[in-house]
């Protein structure tokens, strides 16, 4: 099990970066005037490392994590030491929703699954908005409900559908919340998120690429065709909302497995 690690401020003789805007991440983005006002002094640009724990399973979360251009897997431990990935967090949402749940500790480890970064605001700020109760409580109770969706999806995925199909949703799950169409993703990595062998994950790599659907190669998966990717999932994958005004997306018509 990695160990919660925190994040290490870079030294001044770092060389520049590329700063993303915090409102990349939708949730940020639907902040009003107020809100945005209240919380922007509190907010700190970090840079996310691939396989960075942000909170540990049954611990308080320090921060709540708004990524930009990062992802993170919601993991879910076993007492054996195994762990399987329950939901995905990008720039459409936040990492610690617990804080706003009323809750203290969280029931998952949050790992970085995807380098990049991310704006964090302190726990204490977080329900200082909650106890508000004003409109961004509302936007991030919604958001919560998504989450919960998401797990359910994951949940009815794993145990009813094909390797294929959870290879292919989550791909797509990746490519929602990125802004390029290739994924930094080894075999490795993918069976550990779902919960499977390795030779289960190549078998199926390896038919998306013999379809001309993805290119795969060290570490590297590209998206050729998202449309047949979109066809070869299950109904358990749900487009991450562009903005928290609008309305869902509408899934395209299933291939069979």
């Amino acid at each position: 099990m990695m160990g919660l690690e925190e994040y290490n401020e870079s030294p001044m003789i770092a060389p520049p970066r590329h700063v993303c805007a915090p409102r990349q991440n939708q949730l940020l983005a639907a902040l009003s005037d107020a809100e945005w006002n209240r919380w922007q002094a509190d907010l700190q640009l970090v840079d996310l490392r691939q396989g960075q724990v942000l909170s540990e399973s049954g611990t308080a979360p320090v921060y709540a994590y708004f990524p930009t251009t990062a992802i993170v897997s919601l993991l879910y431990l076993t007492q054996e030491g195994a762990s399987t990935e329950i939901a995905v967090v990008g720039n459409d949402g936040v990492v610690g929703f617990s804080l706003f749940m009323g809750g203290n500790a969280t029931p998952s480890q949050a790992v970085v699954q995807h380098a990049g970064q991310a704006y964090r605001l302190p726990a204490q700020a977080v329900r200082n908005e909650v106890n508000r109760a004003g409109p961004m409580l509302a936007i991030l109770l919604r958001y919560t409900q998504l989450m919960m969706t998401q797990m359910a999806q994951t949940a009815t995925c794993n145990r009813y559908h094909s390797i294929n199909q959870q290879l292919c949703r989550r791909l797509l799950l990746g490519l929602d919340r990125l802004p390029a169409g290739e994924l930094v993703m080894t075999q490795e990595l993918l069976a550990s998120l779902l919960g499977v062998r390795r030779e289960s994950v190549t078998a199926a790599a390896l038919k998306l690429q013999q379809a001309g659907v993805i290119r795969y190669r060290r570490g590297h998966i590209q998206v050729l065709d998202r449309q047949r990717l979109e066809q070869c999932t299950c109904e358990c994958y749900t487009p991450a909302p562009k903005e928290y005004n609008a309305p869902p997306s509408p899934r395209p018509a299933l291939l069979a497995a």
